[in-house]
C-alpha cells in the first residue's frame, strides 16, 4: 500500500496570525492588504523583518533583511511586532483541527505539518482530503493554508512551496519529471545553499540534472549527503511521519460519494463505516464522546449538519452509530441528492474521568465486542476486521470504480 502523506503549510503565518488578532481589536484595515511587515524593534537598525505582505514584497522587501532597509525600499511601510504567544495558539488551533483528519501528525514547525492519511481515507481519495482541510481552515480559522499532497513526506513538501497563496498541489510519482525537474537545483528540499555553487559548477543547475547525474559521482564528491540528494531529486523518500500522540478535542471523518446518493439506507451504510473508524480512535484515545454531529454535503454543495448530546459520554461503534442515525433521518429529505457525509464526535472526556453508571454496565457486551475488534485492528490492520455494513459501503465503492 503506498503512503498517504499531505503536507499543510500556513501562508505567511506571523502576518497572517497578527492580522486576524488586529482585526479582533478593532482594526479597520487587514493588515495583509498593505505594505506591512512583522519585524523585531522599529527603533534598532539590526531589527530584521521575519515576515511580509504581498504589498511589501511587491516593493522588494525580503524576508530577513532589516527594517531599516526594508524602509528604504518602502517608505510606506507600516512594521507590527510578533506576537508569539498568539502564534502558538493559532498553531494549536490548526493542530487540533487536523487531528480530526488523523492521529499521525508531525508537527514540523509553528506553521507546517505532515499528515500520514494512509489508514484514514475510508475509500475516499487524498486529493478530497487536502480540498477538504484547506476549506475548513479557511472558514472556521480565518487564515489560509498550502496542502501538498503525495505519496511521501518529501514530495508532500515539495508540492505545498508550489505557487501560493490557498493552492493545493499534487506531485504523484509520474509528476516529477513535468513539475519538479525544471525546477532551480537550489529549491530541492533540504539542500544547503553551500552546495548550490558547488552543483552549478558541475553543470548541474536543475532538480532534474541532479537527479540524472550519476550518483557514484555525488557519492565521491558529497558522501552520503551526495546519495541522499540524487534520491531526494528523484522524488525518493522512506522517511515516516514521526508524531507524538496527543488527546484531541473533537475526532471526526468524511468520505465524498463516488456517485450522488438519495436513498436513506445506503446513506446509513455510509455512516456506519464512519462510526467505526471514529470510535476506533476514540477507544485509542482512551476518551469517550458526549456529542455527535452528522455533516451532509448536497450535489449542489450545500451543507447541513445536525448534532445532539448523547444519553451519557460513550466510545461504543453501536452507540455513535445509532445516535448519527437519528440525525440522519432527522435531516434526510426527500430526493436529496447527497455527495458527501460526515461523521464527528465532540466534547470528549478522558475514559478515567467519567464514573460508570449502572447503563453502561449492562452494555460491558458490547464494549468487549469493541475491544476484541480493536486488538483484531491492531495486530492484523485496521482493514483486517469490518462489520457487514461496511462491506456493503466498500461494495458499492468499488463497483463505481470498476464502471469508471
Amino acid at each position: 500500500m503506498k503512503r498517504q502523506i499531505l503536507h499543510v503549510d500556513v501562508n505567511n503565518a506571523f502576518l497572517s496570525w497578527t492580522a486576524l488578532e488586529l482585526l479582533k481589536e478593532g482594526a479597520k484595515v487587514d493588515i495583509r492588504t498593505i505594505p506591512s511587515i512583522i519585524g523585531g524593534d522599529e527603533s534598532k537598525r539590526s531589527g530584521i523583518v521575519l515576515a511580509k505582505s504581498m504589498k511589501a514584497k511587491e516593493c522588494g522587501v525580503v524576508t530577513g533583511e532589516t527594517i531599516y532597509s526594508a524602509k528604504r525600499k518602502c517608505p510606506n511601510l507600516q512594521v507590527f511586532a510578533s506576537r508569539y504567544g498568539k502564534y502558538k495558539e493559532y498553531s494549536n488551533q490548526l493542530y487540533q483541527l487536523l487531528l480530526e483528519y488523523t492521529d499521525q501528525i508531525e508537527r514540523y514547525s509553528i506553521d507546517e505539518c505532515f499528515l500520514d492519511m494512509t489508514h484514514f481515507l475510508l475509500k475516499d481519495t487524498l486529493l478530497n482530503k487536502a480540498v477538504e482541510i484547506n476549506k475548513r481552515v479557511k472558514e472556521e480559522l480565518g487564515f489560509s493554508v498550502n496542502v501538498g499532497v503525495a505519496h511521501n513526506k518529501l514530495l508532500a513538501k515539495m508540492a505545498s512551496d508550489f505557487t501560493k497563496p490557498d493552492k493545493i498541489h499534487t506531485l504523484w510519482e509520474e509528476e516529477i519529471s513535468s513539475k519538479m525537474w525544471n525546477l532551480p537545483v537550489g529549491e530541492l528540499f533540504m539542500l544547503g545553499k553551500k552546495t548550490v555553487p558547488i552543483l552549478q559548477q558541475m553543470g548541474i543547475h536543475t532538480i532534474g540534472d541532479l537527479a540524472k547525474t550519476n550518483q557514484t559521482i555525488l557519492i565521491k564528491k558529497f558522501g552520503k549527503h551526495g546519495k541522499l540528494m540524487w534520491e531526494y531529486a528523484n522524488g525518493v523518500d522512506e522517511t515516516e511521519v514521526h508524531y507524538q500522540p496527543e488527546k484531541p478535542k473533537g475526532i471526526g471523518n468524511s468520505v465524498t460519494l463516488p456517485m450522488d446518493i438519495s436513498v436513506v439506507e445506503k446513506l446509513e451504510e455510509v455512516l456506519l463505516a464512519l462510526a467505526e473508524q471514529v470510535s476506533y480512535r476514540l477507544r485509542r484515545h482512551e476518551m469517550l464522546a458526549n456529542v455527535v454531529n452528522v455533516q451532509l454535503r448536497t450535489k449542489d454543495f450545500e451543507d447541513f449538519s445536525h448534532q445532539e448530546k448523547l444519553e451519557m459520554a460513550t466510545a461504543s461503534t453501536k452507540e455513535i452509530y445509532a445516535k448519527a442515525k437519528k440525525l440522519l433521518q432527522e435531516m434526510a429529505r426527500s430526493g436529496m441528492q447527497i455527495r458527501l457525509v460526515g461523521l464527528r464526535v465532540d466534547h470528549l472526556t478522558s475514559k478515567d474521568e467519567v464514573q460508570l453508571s449502572l447503563f453502561a454496565q449492562k452494555n460491558e457486551k458490547q464494549t468487549r465486542l469493541d475491544e476484541v475488534v480493536d486488538e483484531l485492528k491492531a495486530k492484523y490492520g485496521y482493514q483486517s476486521v469490518t462489520r457487514a455494513g461496511k462491506l456493503k459501503v466498500e461494495g458499492m465503492i468499488k463497483l463505481k470504480e470498476e464502471k469508471e
